[in-house]
């Protein structure tokens, strides 16, 4: 039966993906979940002939649930048909083989009242979230503002002077702000969970520096918890000490009322996230109170008392006279000064250590974390040049050294003179007990009310104590449920619905109680530093080492990073450990390498898709064994591409397609098979000598290989099955198109049909390109893996694939998913800078009164995998019927390869001689085909109308199922589809696994 033409009443809309119904439960029946190719995949198998004689019922349109890991409540997910679905014979009886895609959940077996009882619970409370102001913002900026910025800020001003206190806050910011943005483009490579800094590090570095630093994070942060605390203590101690109350003695008094107060704040810590965010918001309105009360302080004018104590409002005079350093005691330095002030910069990764508990962990961290080092900076400049315009260095605080009329005012020393002041004796005795190089406290002197700096310095320790105490379990849980160590998986469990680490909280609460007993600080406080500064540098280099090894998995939505700066400040970190305590920062280096060696040691089984995966790959192939160990991750997919060259001078343009796929990248190695039986001379013809000349003159970094083989098909399987070494071995075949499949003998055609269904067997992905005049520089009418005449291997001749593409278009038809490959190799070829000026267009199917609804899913879609294509255009056109003259030329195609039903001849004839010619098409054959027929005749009327002036086109190929659609029909497909198209044609397949992801790990 001839195919109908346009005036026939086949539709394509009737024949496109069919999606399963939901019965009243909200299920999807059986029959159309089994039909829709979303379930078991022994559904094909079992389902018969009869149900699957269209093939078009099988494959997919794009959808998120065949990308993502987790499920929704109350809806089934659905799942993308295995490659062995689409194109395996549906009257084969074996078992296809599974895949990971359609194991899923099951529809065989089970009780369905169980699942009943499953849909009817109610839906799992939804855990507290929050927004990156409450959740990120306010809570680093009290992890900045701290003790340092009240007590020791206006000291640090008057020994280093305006000037070189705002480079010290400056630099210290500079280094922050670094390690904002390596943190920033980190979390935005994906979803992060859990686990702050820790997550972070071991994502992108593995898990043996990633535990190593995680374990010493959590455990700095626990002893942070009872540093911050014996702040708040002594505060409270010297108080009550001003006011005659003394319980014990000063120590012990410490100890006292640091276990207290740590006791309570693990009360509000483990009453909920909720709980401790609303005390950190009372936190941040005290210490905004406190600022406030300072500032107008500043400019209300000066008492006696506080002119007695060195402040007179702002004055030009004084400024200028603060503005110069002046170093005094053994600390007098500028790195003495930078070693006391840059712990004060250290808070920044407070939002990112509770990354769990973000409502959108990715847009909350980068704004949140650079927000408040933006904020916390200016702040802390505008306090140094404030209180260096206001106070004095050097002030009695006594009210009768004010200059007496007759006292000569050359004999005055000091700045104070000039506003009537005489504090002459104790400047020079050096006795000075107020002014900003004396007195700790200045900024409660110039304060409108002094006790609100005091409630300032209370909300800053209690909230950096609260904050420590919350990141502490928080990265260890994370770091217990990873099992990288022994004996902490007890310390991994959750509660409730915000999953708490309630065990976690107790061993902080101990380690922090311990710590507090102690009440002396002074020789571990660097230690902690040090392990902080750590983790920042590991931070910065997570960052660095993810955009060095190139990994396609790298890409992060948050673009104001660069791996150089990064690499800086991860330098720097290491630099500032040594200078702020050298033993300390050997100390933490080798707690560092003892936990390296010790995760190296063990190799602990988990797999998260890092950057030492992704660097592995570009070092030697001398190291391809140790790659044995490492499991493939979806994050770190690169198409390694066996491309059928023949010798590659004779194809160049497949060459430079290719090359720019894979050039510093990964896998290229090119092909030839050298049809004839094997002597000398055939080995000698495939010899790899001046191939591999003709690839480095060409600048071209693929490897060649030659095999001698009877006949193509076999020769080609044999370097699909023995092509690579380890896991550097191709993963997607190339070929070009066969142009003279109606000219060539049938038998040709047959096989090259046959390499595709070989590739698919051993799960390759396939792409086959077609360029308007040719592939072949050698002999024109042969195309694919064969060549048995070159050009000469010296010449370079010139390809489109090496010119500058300008601004035109990369148009992609993504009409069925694949896995994602349609899309990834486009966007590989974006990052060369001969196609980076191209604009990427996505076409996908759809329908007319749908087409802004699905325009949206696919576009939503898109974004999470970070292509960067933004433009997405539904056709629905492409299920209307093609044109008649395209029908006709579609069967002027196929005629010579129908197989003759004059029902003159014997009956029995017909089959035997199928058999013997497979290639040949029957009636039944284009019936049961006719559908998929009219619609890649379809495709081309649409390629043509919308991609004319295209740089390239790139089309998911379709897949002819082998024992119903013949090589030479499925051949016709391909050559209807791209056929008479000025720019290069390439057909893209996947091998229906993931490619792409939008997941962290």
């Amino acid at each position: 039966m001839d195919l109908p033409v346009a005036g026939n009443s086949v539709h394509l809309a009737a024949n496109r993906p069919a999606v399963p119904q939901l019965a009243g439960n909200g299920k999807a029946t059986l029959g159309a979940f089994n039909e829709s190719g979303y379930g078991d995949a022994s559904s094909v198998a079992s389902c018969g002939s009869d149900a699957l004689t269209g093939y078009e019922t099988l494959d997919s349109p794009p959808h998120y649930d065949f990308y993502a890991n987790t499920e929704v409540w109350g809806r089934r997910r659905r799942f993308r048909p295995s490659l062995y679905q689409l194109y395996a014979n549906p009257e084969d009886d074996s078992r296809p083989p599974m895949y990971e895609e359609t194991t899923g959940e099951q529809m065989e077996g089970g009780d369905s009242s169980e699942e009943d009882e499953d849909e009817q619970k109610e839906p799992p409370p939804e855990p507290t979230r929050f927004g990156w102001v409450q959740g990120v913002l306010i809570r680093c900026m009290l992890n900045i503002w701290g003790v340092i910025l009240y007590l020791r800020l206006p000291w640090i001003t008057a020994q280093a002077g305006i000037g070189l206190t705002w480079v010290i806050i400056l630099l210290s910011s500079l280094i922050t702000g670094i390690t904002g943005l390596s943190t920033s483009a980190i979390a935005t490579n994906g979803k992060v969970k859990g686990g702050g800094t820790y997550f972070l590090i071991s994502r992108s570095l593995g898990p043996e520096l990633g535990g190593s630093i995680g374990l010493i994070f959590a455990f700095a942060n626990a002893v942070a918890v009872a540093m911050h605390t014996v702040g708040f203590a002594e505060t409270v101690t010297d108080l009550m000490r001003e006011n005659g109350a003394v319980m014990v003695d000063r120590t012990n008094d410490i100890r006292i009322i640091g276990v207290i107060t740590v006791t309570c704040l693990l009360g509000i810590s483990m009453a909920g996230m909720a709980w401790e965010s609303k005390a950190q918001i009372l936190f941040f309105l005290v210490i905004m109170v406190s600022f406030a009360s300072y500032f107008v302080g500043t400019i209300i004018p000066a008492s006696p008392q506080k002119q007695a104590k060195g402040f007179f409002s702002y004055k030009a005079d004084i400024f200028a006279a603060n503005f110069v350093p002046n170093w005094r005691g053994a600390e007098g330095s500028f790195f003495g000064m930078f070693s006391i002030f840059f712990p004060s910069a250290t808070g920044i990764l407070a939002g990112a250590n509770i990354s769990g508990d973000l409502k959108n962990p990715t847009v909350a961290i980068p704004r949140g974390t650079l927000m408040a080092i933006f904020w916390t900076t200016m702040s802390y400049l505008l306090i140094a040049a404030t209180i260096g315009s206001c106070v004095v260095r050097d002030a009695s605080g006594m009210l009768n050294d004010t200059m007496s009329s007759s006292a000569s005012s050359e004999d005055c020393v000091g700045l104070a003179c000039q506003h009537g002041w005489d504090f002459s004796n104790c400047i020079k005795n050096s006795t000075c007990t107020y002014g900003i190089s004396n007195y700790y406290q200045s900024m409660s002197m110039v304060s409108a009310f002094a006790p609100l700096i005091t409630a300032g310095i209370f909300g800053a320790t209690l909230s950096s104590a609260l904050a420590c105490l919350v990141s502490a379990p928080k990265v260890f849980q994370c770091l217990c449920k990873d099992k990288l160590y022994p004996l902490i998986g007890v310390f991994g469990k959750g509660y409730g619905k915000n999953d708490e680490p309630l065990r976690g909280y107790l061993l902080t609460y101990i380690i922090a109680a311990c710590f507090i007993l102690i009440a002396e600080l002074n020789t571990i406080a660097p230690i902690i530093s040090n392990f902080f500064l750590a983790s920042y540098s590991l931070i910065n280099f997570s960052c660095f080492h993810a955009s060095i090894t190139n990994s396609p998995g790298w890409r992060p939505s948050f673009r104001f990073y660069s791996k150089w700066l990064s690499l800086l400040g991860a330098v720097c970190c290491v630099v500032i450990m040594f200078l702020l305590n050298w033993w300390a920062a050997l100390i933490a280096f080798g707690i560092v390498i003892f936990l390296l060696g010790y995760s190296l040691y063990k190799k602990p089984a988990v797999n998260w898709g890092s950057s030492v995966q992704a660097g592995s790959y570009n070092i030697a192939l001398n190291q391809c064994v140790g790659l044995n160990h490492v499991e493939d991750h979806v994050k770190n997919y690169r198409p390694q591409c066996l491309v059928l060259t023949g010798p590659p001078s004779s194809r160049p343009a497949l060459v430079d397609l290719v090359n720019c796929f894979t050039k510093s990248l990964s896998l290229m190695m090119c092909g030839n098979v050298v049809a004839a039986d094997s002597s000398p001379a055939a080995v000698d013809k495939t010899s790899s000598d001046r191939h591999v000349s003709w690839l480095n003159q060409r600048k071209v970094k693929s490897f060649y290989r030659g095999v001698v083989a009877t006949e193509l098909r076999s020769g080609v399987n044999m370097l699909l099955q023995g092509a690579g070494l380890g896991r550097i071995k191709p993963n997607v075949l190339l070929m070009g198109f066969k142009k003279d499949w109606r000219s060539d003998t049938p038998q040709a055609a047959h096989d090259y049909i046959g390499i595709l269904h070989d590739a698919f067997d051993l799960h390759y992905g396939v792409c086959v390109l077609r360029m308007r005049e040719g592939l072949d520089a050698s002999r024109p009418s042969q195309s694919h893996g064969e060549a048995s005449i070159s050009i000469d291997p010296e010449s370079q001749p010139s390809t489109v694939f090496q010119k500058k593409q300008g601004k035109k278009t990369i148009d992609i038809y993504w009409l069925s998913d694949d896995g994602g490959l349609t899309l990834l190799l486009p966007y590989l070829l974006t990052r060369r800078k001969r196609w980076a000026g191209c604009k990427v267009r996505v076409f996908v199917g759809g329908d007319t009164d749908k087409k802004e609804e699905q325009k949206e899913e696919v576009l939503a879609l898109i974004k999470k995998f970070r292509l960067g294509f933004h433009e997405v255009e539904v056709l629905p056109d492409i299920y209307q019927k093609p044109q008649p003259g395209n029908v006709h030329q579609f069967e002027n195609m196929v005629s010579r390869f129908r197989l003759d039903t004059n029902p003159k001849q014997d009956s029995d004839s017909g089959p035997p001689r199928q058999q013997e010619e497979p290639w040949m098409i029957t009636d039944q054959d284009l019936e049961r085909n006719k559908a998929k027929s009219l619609r890649q005749i379809r495709l081309n009327e649409v390629l043509q109308d919308y991609s004319r002036e295209a740089a390239l086109i790139v089309v998911t190929m379709p897949v002819g199922r082998r024992g119903v659609c013949p090589s030479t029909l499925f051949l016709a497909w391909l050559d209807i589809l791209s056929r008479d198209l000025r720019p290069p044609v390439l057909l893209v397949r996947g091998n229906q696994e993931n490619v792409l992801t939008f997941y962290c790990q």
